[in-house]
Protein backbone atom coordinates (compact mmCIF):
# COMPACT_ATOMS: atom_id res chain seq x y z
CA UNK A 1 0.00 0.00 0.00
CA UNK A 2 1.25 3.49 -0.91
CA UNK A 3 2.35 5.77 1.91
CA UNK A 4 -0.20 8.51 2.61
CA UNK A 5 0.93 12.09 2.15
CA UNK A 6 0.18 14.54 4.92
CA UNK A 7 -2.73 15.99 2.91
CA UNK A 8 -4.18 12.51 2.35
CA UNK A 9 -3.86 11.71 6.05
CA UNK A 10 -5.58 14.99 6.96
CA UNK A 11 -8.41 14.29 4.52
CA UNK A 12 -8.79 10.73 5.82
CA UNK A 13 -9.08 11.96 9.41
CA UNK A 14 -11.63 14.63 8.45
CA UNK A 15 -13.75 12.04 6.58
CA UNK A 16 -13.63 9.63 9.52
CA UNK A 17 -14.68 12.43 11.92
CA UNK A 18 -18.30 11.92 10.84
CA UNK A 19 -18.15 8.41 12.36
CA UNK A 20 -16.27 9.14 15.60
CA UNK A 21 -15.00 11.83 17.94
CA UNK A 22 -12.09 14.15 17.16
CA UNK A 23 -9.53 12.25 19.24
CA UNK A 24 -10.45 8.95 17.60
CA UNK A 25 -10.27 10.46 14.10
CA UNK A 26 -6.69 11.63 14.69
CA UNK A 27 -5.67 8.29 16.20
CA UNK A 28 -7.06 6.21 13.32
CA UNK A 29 -5.39 8.51 10.79
CA UNK A 30 -2.07 7.23 12.18
CA UNK A 31 -3.11 3.60 12.71
CA UNK A 32 -0.65 2.43 10.06
CA UNK A 33 2.23 4.12 11.91
CA UNK A 34 1.12 3.04 15.39
CA UNK A 35 0.77 -0.66 14.59
CA UNK A 36 -2.51 -0.78 16.51
CA UNK A 37 -5.87 -2.15 15.47
CA UNK A 38 -8.57 0.44 14.83
CA UNK A 39 -10.88 -0.95 17.53
CA UNK A 40 -8.12 -0.49 20.12
CA UNK A 41 -7.53 3.11 19.01
CA UNK A 42 -11.28 3.80 19.11
CA UNK A 43 -11.44 2.54 22.71
CA UNK A 44 -8.35 4.55 23.66
CA UNK A 45 -9.81 7.80 22.31
CA UNK A 46 -13.42 7.24 23.34
CA UNK A 47 -13.38 9.48 26.43
CA UNK A 48 -11.57 12.43 24.89
CA UNK A 49 -14.09 13.77 22.39
CA UNK A 50 -15.78 17.14 22.93
CA UNK A 51 -13.02 18.53 25.10
CA UNK A 52 -12.94 15.68 27.64
CA UNK A 53 -16.68 15.13 27.10
CA UNK A 54 -17.53 18.53 28.60
CA UNK A 55 -16.21 21.05 26.04
CA UNK A 56 -14.32 22.50 29.04
CA UNK A 57 -11.11 20.58 28.39
CA UNK A 58 -8.42 20.36 25.75
CA UNK A 59 -9.63 19.68 22.21
CA UNK A 60 -9.88 15.94 21.61
CA UNK A 61 -8.05 16.25 18.29
CA UNK A 62 -5.07 17.78 20.07
CA UNK A 63 -5.20 15.05 22.73
CA UNK A 64 -5.14 12.44 19.95
CA UNK A 65 -2.16 14.16 18.33
CA UNK A 66 -0.23 14.08 21.61
CA UNK A 67 -1.10 10.39 22.04
CA UNK A 68 0.27 9.66 18.57
CA UNK A 69 3.39 11.66 19.31
CA UNK A 70 3.94 9.90 22.62
CA UNK A 71 3.75 6.49 20.96
CA UNK A 72 5.99 7.42 18.02
CA UNK A 73 8.59 9.67 19.69
CA UNK A 74 12.02 8.43 20.62
CA UNK A 75 12.67 8.12 24.33
CA UNK A 76 12.98 11.53 25.94
CA UNK A 77 11.49 13.42 22.95
CA UNK A 78 7.76 13.16 23.69
CA UNK A 79 7.56 16.30 25.85
CA UNK A 80 9.36 18.48 23.31
CA UNK A 81 7.26 17.04 20.49
CA UNK A 82 4.10 17.68 22.52
CA UNK A 83 5.09 21.32 22.96
CA UNK A 84 5.76 21.68 19.24
CA UNK A 85 2.45 20.03 18.29
CA UNK A 86 0.49 22.20 20.71
CA UNK A 87 2.19 25.36 19.49
CA UNK A 88 1.52 24.52 15.83
CA UNK A 89 -2.09 23.55 16.58
CA UNK A 90 -2.66 26.88 18.34
CA UNK A 91 -1.14 28.71 15.36
CA UNK A 92 -3.45 26.90 12.95
CA UNK A 93 -6.56 27.19 15.15
CA UNK A 94 -6.68 30.86 16.06
CA UNK A 95 -4.70 30.60 19.30
CA UNK A 96 -7.01 28.23 21.19
CA UNK A 97 -6.69 24.65 22.48
CA UNK A 98 -9.82 24.40 24.67
CA UNK A 99 -12.84 22.92 22.91
CA UNK A 100 -15.38 25.57 23.97
CA UNK A 101 -13.05 28.38 22.84
CA UNK A 102 -12.48 26.71 19.48
CA UNK A 103 -16.23 26.29 19.01
CA UNK A 104 -17.05 29.87 20.04
CA UNK A 105 -19.16 28.91 23.06
CA UNK A 106 -19.78 32.15 24.90
CA UNK A 107 -18.31 34.36 22.18
CA UNK A 108 -20.29 33.28 19.14
CA UNK A 109 -17.08 33.28 17.10
CA UNK A 110 -16.04 29.81 15.92
CA UNK A 111 -12.26 29.73 15.66
CA UNK A 112 -12.00 26.26 14.17
CA UNK A 113 -14.59 23.62 13.24
CA UNK A 114 -14.20 20.06 14.50
CA UNK A 115 -13.17 18.87 11.04
CA UNK A 116 -10.53 21.60 10.83
CA UNK A 117 -9.31 20.82 14.36
CA UNK A 118 -8.83 17.21 13.25
CA UNK A 119 -7.02 18.31 10.08
CA UNK A 120 -4.81 20.73 12.01
CA UNK A 121 -3.96 18.16 14.68
CA UNK A 122 -2.91 15.67 12.00
CA UNK A 123 -0.91 18.41 10.24
CA UNK A 124 0.88 19.47 13.43
CA UNK A 125 1.70 15.85 14.24
CA UNK A 126 2.95 15.06 10.76
CA UNK A 127 5.10 18.17 10.59
CA UNK A 128 6.57 17.60 14.05
CA UNK A 129 7.23 13.88 13.59
CA UNK A 130 8.23 14.03 9.94
CA UNK A 131 11.42 11.94 10.34
CA UNK A 132 9.41 9.26 12.13
CA UNK A 133 6.31 9.30 9.97
CA UNK A 134 7.96 10.35 6.70
CA UNK A 135 4.99 12.55 5.94
CA UNK A 136 5.32 15.33 3.41
CA UNK A 137 4.80 18.87 4.66
CA UNK A 138 2.31 21.02 2.84
CA UNK A 139 2.00 24.76 3.13
CA UNK A 140 -1.83 24.66 3.16
CA UNK A 141 -3.14 25.85 6.52
CA UNK A 142 -6.60 25.01 7.79
CA UNK A 143 -7.89 27.90 9.91
CA UNK A 144 -11.22 29.60 9.87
Amino acid sequence: MKEMTLEERMDYAARRKSEMNCCQAVLVAFADKLGKEEDELLRLGSGFGSGMATMEGTCGALVGAIMVSSLLSAEGEARNNSRAIMSRFKELCGGATICRDLKGIGTGKVLCSCEDCVRNAVRATGETLKPVTQIERSDVHIHR
